[in-house]
């Protein structure tokens, strides 16, 4: 999954890797109050490796509706991956 512009965002794929999963599973360590479940994501390589995940958000009380949503985790060279920004997408 690469892209010939440097510094550019990949495809998205839609087959999350055990790798793009353990970034997430640990940028969300501790994560309450919307549960996400990605079902693609993108890489852009920068001094560490941004993820850009398409998820779906629901609010963790009941009846709450689903929402899409674009999750950005950044994943430095060394250190904890980290959430860097969440966006709801409105149609």
């Amino acid at each position: 999954m690469t892209t010939d512009l440097a510094g550019g965002w990949s495809h998205f794929d839609y087959e999350i890797t055990a790798a793009a999963r353990a970034v997430f599973k640990e940028a969300l360590e501790g994560f309450t109050g919307v549960a996400y479940t990605p079902s693609a994501f993108a890489t852009q390589v920068v001094a560490g490796t941004n993820y850009c995940f398409l998820c779906t958000g629901t609010v963790v009380v009941p009846g709450s509706p689903q929402f899409p949503a674009l999750l950005y985790i950044f994943k430095p060279l060394s250190g904890k991956a980290h959430i860097s920004e969440i966006t709801r997408i409105k149609p």
